[in-house]
């Protein structure tokens, strides 16, 4: 006999288990990160025994590898989400992928010698002291953290770069003035804001509408399969290619342009001969529709997101280790100036923290980026993973700042307003070209439900103003919390 006040109660009881078990799973990732901290204090310990300023160090340390956490769990979902978006690898394919890949990136690529961010942002020989400059540093790194900590929290994946810049530019203010920023540098990086997100979405938009016209939206989409797909994975392979030795090779080998466009042609070339035969064999027989030529990309995808991932971690971990090095630079010649080589134990808490950042706290922001922005598939996934990499290689080529993360999701936008513009639009496809349709009926009431399940956004506005808040804000807040934390720690500590 159906009981109404049992099921209610029974509903209660299961969301309060799913709720405990949510909690539970929270907590324990909290205290992993804990424990691993505690590892970097003992670790850093014992690294600098006898080295002067110690505490500075130690802690500093901590403070990083708190950094590094945050950046494994916001910044790195943007390399992997689409593929998992698009079913092309689990979440825990997807987090050990990432992981492998971002800690290798920073380990073998991150350069034997920190340039600090704080160099190019500040002009720490304006600071009068190098105890004021370690407590600058130290409070950039601790505002950066939390605040990159709190755009987690609210599901919004933000720029690490410049969580990290708009903290150094706020401590030395603190520590020294207005005249210790370089302003031309933050107009560029306040540049970035606009041009980052727009070059993705477009570049990612562009790539779909080729895509669509091409093969999905053709009488014989096998035949559109045959004749492109080996030519988009191999555009994807030279590309990719490009990008790993201008961003993720950079520190180990600095490649001239034309050597690395040479690279990327040959790359293409050889690809383009591999894959040709091999879609050509996959495709007899293949039923003519959408899903069987989706099928097609998922392995280019988890190369994408392996590949994005060392790029990642070749250059992103300097957020967290750059100003540690400063420190522990100034710490130990006393010379605010002084480059210093990353010891072994720095590494390790850059690459660690990075991917103990992701491993416990990443799905959340992979789900995010993935699936709640807008849907993914193999295609769209695809698309955005190599505007990703176009974007970058352009931007650099043209010396414009850009943000990889903003560029990410900007990608991700990019696909879903070209979704939403066509199903608007009411287009329908006639051998690959795009005619309009007779204007829609006015009463939504009377539309049938595919009428109106075409009609609704698919893009869900609510992430979209919530990242472009966190984006706007990102700089000046990070500044605000570090002028505080500097003028806290020198005033009751320094």
């Amino acid at each position: 006999m159906y009981k109404e006040t049992l099921v209610k109660d029974l509903n209660r009881l299961a969301g309060l288990e799913t709720a405990a078990y949510s909690l539970a799973r929270r907590m324990t990732g909290i205290g992993i990160a804990v424990v691993f901290l505690a590892i970097v204090w003992v670790a850093a310990s014992v690294m600098t025994t006898g080295v002067d300023n110690q505490a500075f160090i130690i802690a500093a340390g901590v403070v990083g590898g708190y950094m590094a956490i945050n950046i494994g769990a916001n910044d790195v979902a943007n390399n992997v989400a689409p593929a998992v978006g698009a079913k092309s690898l689990t979440m825990a394919g997807a987090l050990i992928i990432a992981g492998i890949f971002e800690s290798a990136g920073a380990i073998i690529a991150g350069g034997d010698v920190v340039k600090t961010i704080s160099k190019d942002i500040i002009d720490a020989s304006l600071i009068s002291e190098p105890r004021l400059f370690m407590w600058a540093m130290l409070a950039a790194l601790l505002a950066a953290a939390l605040w990159i900590n709190f755009a987690t929290y609210v599901n919004a994946p933000v720029s690490t770069t410049h969580s990290i810049v708009g903290a150094v530019m706020g401590a030395g203010i603190a520590a020294a003035g207005v005249a210790v920023v370089d302003w031309k540098v933050m107009a560029a990086i306040a540049a970035s804001w606009i041009v980052s997100p727009l070059l993705g979405g477009v570049i990612a938009a562009l790539f779909l509408a080729f895509v669509k016209s091409r093969i999905i939206y053709q009488p014989d989409k096998v035949a559109g399969a045959k004749r492109w797909v080996p030519v988009l994975v191999a555009l994807m392979a030279g590309v990719f290619s490009s990008y790993l030795v201008m961003k993720g090779l950079k520190h180990m080998w600095k490649a001239g342009p034309w050597t690395v466009a040479a690279l990327g042609v040959a790359v293409y070339g050889v690809t383009y001969a591999v894959v040709r035969p091999l879609i050509l064999r996959r495709a007899r027989g293949m039923e003519n529709r959408n899903k069987s030529i989706r099928a097609l990309f998922h392995l280019p995808l988890i190369f994408a997101a392996a590949l994005l991932s060392f790029a990642h971690g070749s250059n992103d971990v300097a957020n967290a280790v750059g100003p540690l090095a400063a420190i522990v630079a100034a710490a130990t010649t006393h010379d605010v100036k002084a480059a210093v080589g990353i010891p072994p134990w720095v590494m390790f808490v850059g690459a660690a923290g990075i991917t103990m950042g992701l491993l416990l706290f990443g799905p959340r922001l992979i789900r995010v980026v993935g699936d709640q922005i807008t849907r993914m598939n193999p295609m769209r996934a695809y698309c955005v993973a190599l505007s990703a990499a176009i974007t970058v290689i352009v931007a650099s080529a043209l010396g414009l700042p850009i943000s990889s993360t903003h560029i990410a999701v900007g990608a991700v936008f990019g696909v879903g307003f070209l979704r939403e513009y066509y199903t608007t639009r009411r287009t329908h496809i006639i051998h690959g070209r795009v005619m309009k349709a007779p204007k829609p009926p006015s009463d939504w009431e009377r539309l049938p439900p595919m009428e109106k399940a075409r009609r609704r956004k698919l893009v869900r506005r609510q992430h979209l103003w919530t990242i472009i808040a966190a984006w706007l804000i990102t700089v000046p807040l990070s500044a605000g919390f570090a002028a505080a934390i500097f003028l806290a720690l020198a005033t009751f500590l320094g």
